[in-house]
């Protein structure tokens, strides 16, 4: 006999509580969470955007969570308030002292805390060191990573390069994975058993050369348990 291994949105918010004690980085009685249908919702105040994304992700992490809606309001402290030049000045600063990024391809726009970043770039992952250096700063509300891709690479086995990834990754079941790729578009399709595992799947085809959009169409479906 097969049952699902189908978790109650009760089972899921008890999960989801515990998992944001576990995140040393915030404070979970700060953060209020609901549940419907899978779907998570985070409400609550935290003093900084890196604390809002912990807080995501720790939701993300939990198995049998299908989405996380996010309500988390960022209240900065007097101590830390920044002005918009300020911040602005702060991540000019960040990113000229990053390696990765080359400065003179970005632009910055910040309003009430909140960045925007524009420009473009070669690979995705510049872009993610973008916002990974953007969202640790002081002052800073929320980002907007409107940054895009332009690779000029043109490789013609995108698609064999990433099914090979995925059968190298330890968290992914690649068997369960349909690649394809038109032109430099990936497009991901089939069954994964998390949204952990959507996301790694993701990633991995993020990182593969020549790649400038990912179209991930992977549904979440959590296992079959037989008794």
């Amino acid at each position: 006999k097969k049952l699902k291994s189908m978790r109650t949105d009760l089972e899921l918010q008890k999960d989801v509580i515990e998992e944001l004690k576990w995140e040393s980085s915030i404070k979970a009685s700060d953060i209020g969470v609901s549940v419907t249908n899978g779907v998570v919702t985070l409400s609550g105040y935290v003093d900084s955007f890196t604390k809002k994304k912990a807080a995501e992700n720790a939701a993300l992490r939990v198995a049998g969570v299908s989405a996380v809606a996010e309500d988390i309001v960022v209240r900065i402290g007097a101590t830390d308030k920044k002005s918009d030049t300020e911040v602005a000045q702060a991540i000019i600063t960040a990113i000229r002292w990053n390696n990765i990024i080359d400065e003179n391809k970005i632009k910055v726009k910040v309003e009430s805390g909140w960045v925007t970043l524009e420009g473009e770039v070669e690979w995705s992952f510049e872009k993610n060191a973008i916002e990974h250096t953007v969202e640790n700063l002081i002052g800073v509300r929320g980002v907007s990573n409107l940054i895009t891709i332009s690779s000029k690479l043109k490789t013609n086995d995108i698609k064999q390069k990433i099914t090979a990834a995925f059968h190298r990754s330890a968290t992914l079941d690649a068997n369960n994975i349909i690649v394809d790729s038109v032109g430099n578009t990936v497009i991901l399709r089939g069954v994964v058993r998390s949204y952990a595992e959507k996301q790694d799947a993701l990633r991995v085809a993020w990182n593969a050369p020549g790649v400038t959009k990912v179209d991930n169409k992977l549904i979440v479906d959590v296992p079959m348990l037989v008794s």
